[in-house]
């Protein structure tokens, strides 16, 4: 049978996306991913190797901008169709969500008729993404900072290309924001092939270097006789509880952490792969089958991702998709030891490796025996079998060869049009990711007005502010425009992505003065008063703020994310500053259909409890409510509830993701 690949439309109960936070992403990303206190030096005498420690230090984000949150996602779901794109051989059957960060949903071996990863049932966004909005399963391409991907919800290009085979491939490719880079992603399967062939190529066509992230992340089906085999002897294990060690595979404190429902608590573990062996990694049953996964030496690191069998974990795969349905674990694959890590690009310079997917089945005594080398061996040598590793550098070099430059050909799926606008204005040549510019849209108008003109114009219509660019050349574009309050209010948002906190500042008050829409300026002011440690201030700017919003707003999805934005954080400031009469006057300015949100139900019951009601703050949660962007790590169901009453925290409510601290 030789390789197809045909258009299809996969029907799933889908929760809406909503729309995207109009307000700026101010804040630095909140560190769930981080290592606790303490510089690289600190952790470099604690055991942590020193080029590691280094790479831990590089060019961490400072904000997520140019991106905007997405948290406009709900929990209510129903049918929706998403386009897809199938890759079928007589072996395999790949089916890819362009729309969807280019996830490949679904990887069936067809000769057993097995589904190699874990497959959501569902759609449902849920806060794991830099910037909000992700879903589980699957294989993901994370590239950008620590975490998941700001591209996990967003659509990518997708093509047809000549495969190095002779065949067809599909690109996916698309502008990472955070970072400024393109990439690609090449999938194939050769005619006879039993794996799923993934080129991908991270290039910086800058002349200053870039900080790069990349992690395949595999999502895979668990059970109690699920063991992932990687070629290590020790791995580096982070918890939510932030501390960093190094520690022994497959045994550590008691059991053998291989199996991951052998863990109580999530947590990740970097397996140290050794320089001079093949990189591979492979989840198998209790019958030794399940899926491997190996690449060339560049994507060097390998990760074993658990929810662990306590009730947090348990809670939140019941909350990534539906109660009933099987538990997952994830197998992932980066170019550093430990995802803490970014790796320094060279300008001019590109990144560039093949990984490969399949079935793999070895000899379960072996796999799941006492001797650790002996079961990784057993991995390893059917894996060899299967797939000798030199075959994966021949396929490798064959696609570099030719087919990564490879112009695209029949159009699958069309991503954003921010690449088309960097290439345009910087002259950029990347062979075989064309960023057209036809694929420029009503959000890059404005600036590419800026570009040709020096000016960038005013809105047509009363509208919260589009999209903010804060590249240093969009910076030294604005900072020579003509200064009115738009042009101001994008230029503060740039200095305060570069650091020039003061610069930012003065940008937001000059634009104040003469703005005719104020809130979006207060609310930048507002931000820079309460991270500057001066919460009284914090609280009169986000409370004028959201009073100028509530009189201007005039309805529509757009004005209605930014009311409910703006009125959550308004009120938290106001709560934190103990202002109650005035967080109760932000609560009773809301549209009544806002209030039924979950984030707002929260904030209600903090109001409540603040004002002497915890009786009623308590019914809040007893008569039930989802905080739909509940963050991951993040604790303040259990805190709000522990300051309500001594009873156990609600299983429901119980999403806590590490142990109780004394």
């Amino acid at each position: 049978m030789a390789t197809t690949v045909r258009r299809a439309v996969l029907t799933l109960p889908a929760a809406p996306l909503g729309s995207e936070n109009p307000l700026p992403a101010l804040r630095a990303p909140d560190g769930v991913h981080a290592v606790g206190p303490g510089d690289p030096d600190e952790r470099s005498r604690d055991g942590v190797p020193r080029g590691m420690a280094r790479q831990i230090g590089y060019e961490p984000l400072r904000s997520l901008l140019p991106v905007r949150i997405r948290d406009g996602y709900r929990r209510e779901r129903s049918e929706q169709e998403f386009a897809s794109i199938v890759i079928e051989n007589e072996h395999l059957r790949v089916t890819v969500l362009p729309g969807l960060g280019g996830r490949v949903h679904s990887l069936v071996h067809l000769p057993t008729g097995r589904e190699l990863l874990y497959r959501n049932p569902v759609f449902q966004p849920a806060n794991f993404a830099l910037n909000g909005a992700w879903f589980s399963g699957g294989i993901e391409w994370n590239t950008g900072a620590t975490g998941h991907t700001a591209l996990s919800c967003a659509p990518l290009h997708a093509a047809l290309v000549p495969a190095p085979d002779g065949g067809v491939m599909v690109r996916l490719w698309e502008w990472e924001r955070l970072r400024d880079l393109p990439f690609q992603v090449d999938l194939w399967l050769p005619e006879d092939s039993e794996f799923l062939y993934v080129g991908v190529r991270v290039r910086n066509p800058h002349e200053r270097p870039a900080p790069v992230y990349w992690w395949s992340n595999a999502a895979v089906p668990e059970d109690a006789g699920t063991r992932v085999l990687a070629p290590a002897d020790q791995a580096w294990h982070i918890g939510y509880e932030r501390a960093l060690r190094r520690v022994p595979v497959p045994q550590w404190e008691g059991a053998d952490r291989t199996y991951p429902l052998r863990s109580e608590y999530p947590a990740d573990f970097f397996y140290e792969v050794q320089g001079a062996a093949r990189p591979w990694i492979a989840s198998l049953d209790a019958e030794g089958r399940g899926l491997v996964q190996t690449s060339t030496g560049r994507l060097s690191g390998r990760k074993l991702f658990v929810w662990g069998a306590g009730g947090g974990g348990r809670r939140w795969q019941e909350w990534l998709t539906e109660p009933g349905t099987g538990g997952y674990a994830e197998i992932q694959a980066g170019l550093a030891t430990t995802q803490l890590e970014h790796v320094r690009l060279e300008g001019g310079a590109e990144f560039s490796w093949l990984e490969a997917y399949g079935p793999l089945a070895a000899e379960p005594a072996a796999v799941h025996g006492e001797d650790w080398a002996a079961a990784r061996a057993a991995a390893q040598d059917a894996l060899a079998r299967s797939l000798p590793a030199d075959r994966v550098e021949a396929a490798y070099a064959a696609w570099r060869a030719g087919a990564a430059d490879a112009e695209p050909g029949e159009r699958l799926a069309a991503g954003s049009g921010w690449g088309a606008l960097e290439v345009l204005c910087g002259g950029f040549e990347l062979p075989g990711t064309p960023f057209e510019e036809s694929a420029l849209g009503e959000e890059q108008e404005p600036w590419l007005e800026l570009w040709r003109t020096g000016v960038f114009p005013a809105p047509r219509r009363a509208t919260p502010p589009g999209p903010s660019l804060v590249a240093a050349h969009w910076r030294d574009m604005l900072e020579t425009a003509p200064a009115d309050p738009l042009t101001e209010y994008h230029l503060g948002v740039a200095q305060w992505h570069a650091g020039d906190v003061a610069q930012a500042v003065r940008s937001w008050e000059r634009g104040l003065a003469l703005a005719p829409s104020r809130w979006p300026l207060l609310r930048c002011l507002a931000v820079a008063d309460a991270l500057a440690g001066d919460p009284a201030r914090a609280a009169d700017g986000y409370a004028a703020a959201f009073e100028d919003l509530a009189g201007e707003s005039r309805g529509g999805e757009l004005w209605t994310a930014a009311e409910s934005a703006l009125g959550q954080e308004a009120m938290a400031a106001l709560l934190a500053a103990g202002r109650l009469p005035e967080a109760r006057a932000v609560w009773d300015r809301l549209r009544p259909a806002l209030r039924e949100g979950g984030r707002m139900r929260l904030l209600a019951a903090r109001l409540l409890a603040a004002e002497g009601h915890v009786a009623a703050a308590r019914r809040v949660f007893e008569d039930g409510f989802e905080l739909a962007d509940l963050r991951e790590g993040e604790e303040v169901l259990s805190e709000v509830w522990s300051a309500l009453t001594d009873r156990p925290l609600p299983p429901r409510y119980d999403f806590r993701m590490r142990p109780p601290t004394s």
